[in-house]
């Protein structure tokens, strides 16, 4: 996939997705996951730590880029909890139907291509009851703000290895056939807020 994608970019998201603010988000919602949790987008592993080992059995970690695996390795061995890595694209999930107690979203709907197809494969891999968890950036309720974001999202896009910055994550959620119990949407405090407008929810 080329230097910057595979050796750059892996460092980029990893130091933008593990800002202090950022970091408190994590620590509120990954808590929330329990039972067999598919996390999908591991990334560099980022939210490992804020598991809750009582509730957890087992964590199923997609991530389709080298760079990021790579990155992730060295928190998985520092956990206590299995963690299984895979490499596939959110698309198509090498997990069986209704499997998983909990899925985990944080900060990788923006980047999927494919967004339509990737929650519909969540869907199948949860098991009756099971929950969604996600943790999100997206379009902003400002229209300044929202302006913004597409203006400068073609150019975002190229350099943040294809994160958008308007995608509106609660109606992509609801419209692939999820309800969503909780959710919560406001900006990240000290953070630019073409990219902090940040939704936490639970669904199932």
């Amino acid at each position: 996939m080329g230097f910057y994608a595979e050796r750059v970019l892996p460092n980029l998201i990893a130091c933008a997705c593990g800002t202090r603010p950022i970091l408190k988000h994590r620590r509120v919602m990954v808590p929330e996951a329990e039972g067999v949790v598919l996390e999908v987008g591991l990334g560099s592993g980022t939210n490992l730590p804020y598991y809750d080992a009582s509730r957890v059995k087992q964590v199923i970690g997609v991530e389709p880029s080298e760079g990021m695996r790579t990155k992730a390795q060295r928190a998985i061995g520092r956990q206590a909890i299995p963690v299984e890595l895979i490499d596939a694209p959110a698309e198509a999930l090498p997990v069986e139907d209704r499997s998983v107690d909990t899925v985990l979203l944080t900060f990788t709907l923006c980047t999927i291509p494919d967004w339509q197809a990737a929650l519909a494969e969540m869907r199948r891999v949860l098991k009756p009851g099971g929950r969604l968890v996600f943790l999100e950036h997206g379009l902003a309720p400002d229209a300044g703000v929202a302006r913004w974001q597409h203006r400068i999202e073609p150019v975002w896009k190229r350099i943040g290895g294809g994160c958008h910055l308007s995608r509106p994550i609660d109606r992509m959620i609801a419209d692939s056939g999820f309800r969503i119990d909780r959710l919560e949407a406001d900006y990240t405090p000290k953070s630019p807020k073409i990219a902090g407008f940040v939704y936490r929810g639970i669904a199932h």
